[in-house]
Formats: structure tokens, sequence, C-alpha cells
């Protein structure tokens, strides 16, 4: 099913002045929506234009909008063939006795990480205190104000108990030159193209980093700004430091200069981290290859951990002791990935990937064959390796990288969200 977004010219009823006391006051506490995207699927015009009002508040800036029609049903029938986003909106007219079962059908084509505002049209307790005991995050009764939208979904984001908006994939190289930051820029472009995901790329090696280069981008300010100056970091300073790489991709680029040394303490970065965590989807650190207090406790508090390596045996020595040590740092979570890089170099003596893997007492995440021309060129032109050859098996291998990082997967089978309890539920009956 093909579905286009719905845009209506709005009336005179629909500008600031409407706004009532009680919705400015909502507007002027309510603070900006992070870099999510969000779908709205609306049954009405009376829900569809507040959203599209809300679309274009400064304080939705951030987030990506797109307002469809069709409701639950269209909703349910679009995501079995795509992805769906951080957040969705999906109104509803149907009976309250109806509504769980419609919600359930969703269930079954939602990601786990999506987050599911409803708005109905029948003012019902017992329906929602069931909606919240099955994971919606919210539930509104129509009609709706563009106030009550933004409030709602800055609400979702900004609960004292919520996690971290923002998942962190730091990669490292079990060596120098093993092309650790050339993968863990083109898995982040990868993410925003399979998922259109918001992703941040934190550029961490300030000497000799190679993002700016591999974007082609210039930036007059980058990290450094953000590392040395700890107290002005926040989202406003922050936003002024990325770059634009393209529409949903932001670098914070490293100055890659030696006027000064970059010797930091174990804390030095946390701050940094944590404001992008709260303001983006996806934050790739890209962490040098060294071994001081903040590399340390940047690996061991990030959400994924991947080693890229060579098939030599200095990696392999490197590799196993980098897992050893997250293990010891991390003894809840599972061990760090591994992508074997640069594989098949003629005359180079190497270690057979499953000799290699072995003794690491994990499996790679991807063998990537050495590919001079590949690499070079893309590397040459500042390009992502997709925007050169999109068909091209490394391009595959990267995205396949994408999907298993960040839990995601371009068809879902079945339900693996947050609905789940109403499909429990619904079978019960």
């Amino acid at each position: 099913m093909s579905v286009e977004p719905i845009h209506t010219q709005l009336g005179p009823e629909d500008d600031d002045a409407a706004l009532s006391g009680s919705d400015r006051e909502k507007l002027e506490n309510a603070r900006p929506i992070p870099r999510i995207t969000i779908h709205a699927w609306c049954d009405s015009a009376g829900v569809q234009r507040p959203i599209e009002r809300a679309a274009e508040d400064r304080r939705m800036a951030r987030a990506h909008v797109t307002v469809h029609g069709g409701g639950v049903r269209a909703a349910t029938e679009h995501y079995a063939q795509n992805t769906t986003p951080n957040l969705l909106i999906v109104e509803t007219r149907v009976e309250p006795e109806y509504i769980m079962k419609q919600l359930a059908n969703l269930a079954e084509v939602c990601d786990s990480s999506t987050r599911v505002v409803v708005i109905g049209h029948f003012n019902d307790v017992a329906l929602y205190r069931e909606m919240m005991r099955s994971g919606i995050s919210e539930y509104m009764v129509a009609p709706v104000s563009l106030a009550d939208l933004i409030a709602a979904i800055e609400s979702i984001y900004s609960a004292e108990n919520e996690a971290p908006l923002g998942r962190t994939i730091a990669f490292v190289g079990a060596k120098g030159g093993v092309g650790a930051s050339t993968i863990a820029h083109n898995v982040g472009w990868a993410v925003t193209n399979l998922f259109e995901n918001d992703v941040v790329i934190a550029d961490m090696d300030l000497a000799f980093g190679t993002a700016n280069i591999n974007f082609d981008q210039d930036p007059a300010q980058g990290i450094a700004e953000a590392v040395f100056a700890p107290e002005r970091v926040d989202e406003t300073y922050l936003d002024r430091l990325l770059s634009k790489c393209s529409d949903r991709l932001s670098l914070l680029a490293a100055p890659s200069t030696l006027e000064r040394v970059y010797d930091f303490d174990e804390t030095a970065f946390a701050s940094i981290v944590e404001v992008m965590q709260a303001t983006t989807p996806i934050v790739v650190l890209d962490v040098p290859h060294s071994w001081h207090a903040w590399t340390r406790r940047t690996l061991a508090e990030a959400d994924e951990i991947v080693i890229v390596a060579t098939p030599e045996l200095t990696n392999l020595r490197n590799a196993k002791n980098i897992i050893d040590t997250m293990k010891r740092l991390r003894p809840n979570d599972p061990p760090p990935h591994l992508i074997i890089n640069q594989a098949g170099m003629p005359k180079r003596p190497e270690i057979d990937p499953d000799d290699f893997v072995e003794p690491l007492g994990i499996k790679p995440l991807a063998v990537i064959p050495f590919d001079p021309h590949l690499f070079g060129t893309a590397a040459t032109n500042g390009q992502m390796l997709e925007e050169m050859t999109p068909d091209h098996a490394v391009v595959q291998k990267i995205n396949e990288v994408a999907r298993v990082l960040t839990g995601r997967r371009e068809l879902k089978a079945g339900s693996a969200g947050m609905l789940q309890s109403i499909l429990k539920k619904l079978k019960g009956q």
C-alpha cells in the first residue's frame, strides 16, 4: 500500500491568536523535542490540522514529522512493509471495545523501540488504564490542540524515570589503521538511510580525526570547543557545534590539529555524550585507538561496542585484551561486537577468520574484504560507500551491521515491541 502525506491549507482559526491562555502556558514551559522521527496517521481533519501546526512550531524544529491519512488501519498496512519511527501517533474513531483489537494488529508490525500515542474520540477511564497497562505512551481524547500534542511528546521524552533517548555505539580499532573510523562513519550513514533515524557521529580523535575529511566537511567548530568548555555544554550549545552532513546525519568533528595537547581526565567527554543521548536516537562514537582513562570509560559506558580488527596476530592479541577488559567492566552486558576488516590483503600473512575468532569466543559481525579501490575512492571523494556504489557487496555487509546494532529489521515478521501485552491479553480472551 502506498500512502502519501496529506497537506491542507489552514484556516484563520488555526493561527497563533487562536491559542488559549492554558495552551500558551503549556508551550512556554515545553522543552525542545529531540531529534526523533514522528509519523502521524490521522482519521479526521480536526486531528490532522493541529498535528501539522505542531510540526511547524519551533520546539519541533529538530524532529522530522510526516502526516498521513487513514488512521490505525492504514498505519498497520504501511508498517507491514516499512520500519516504524521513533514515535507513532495514530488516530482511531472506533468504539472503545474494538480499539484494543485494532491496536493488537498494529502491535504485530511495530518495532520494540517505537513509542505510541493514541488519539481517540471516547473519554473512557477504563480504556485509558488498559492502554497504560499495555504500554501505550499516551492516550489523548479528540479534539486536541497543538499545545496538547507538543506537551504530550515532551513529557514522553523528558520524564524523570525515562532512559536516555539515544543509544551510543562506540567503534574502536584493535590497532591503528584498521579502518575503524571508516566503518563507523559508513554504519552511521547506513542507519540514517535504512531507518530514517537521526544520527550524530562524534569524532573523539581530536588530533588525527578523519570524520571531517570522510564527509567532506570543514566546520569552524566541533568537539574540541565542547570538551574544553564543559560548563557550557547543553543542548543549545551542542547544536551550534554540529555540522550537517545530510538531513538526518550530523557530525561533531575533531579539529585534527596539533596546536595543543589533548590530555583529558576520565569524565571529560561524559557530559557531551549525555547531552547527545538526550536529543538524538543514535550516537556513533568514533573512539581513537588509545588507552586513557576517558577512552576506557567511554567504552565501558557505551550501549554497544564494536571492535574493528584486521586478521593479524597483533590485532588478535589487542582485541582479546579489549574484550576481556570490557567483560570485567561490564559483567551484565554482552561482549563487544567484532568486525574483521581488510580481509584477503594480497601477500600479507593472515589468520583465517574462523581461527581468529576462536580464542575470542565471539562470532564476527561481518568480515569485510580488502578493497583499496573502493575505500580509497570514497575517501578521496569525501563520500560514503553507499553514495558511490549502493549495490556493492561491502555496502550490503555494512547495512547488515547497522541492522544488528540498532536491533531493527526492514520487514517485521511479528510484534517485538511494547504492545506485546495487548496480544497476550487478546489471546486469552
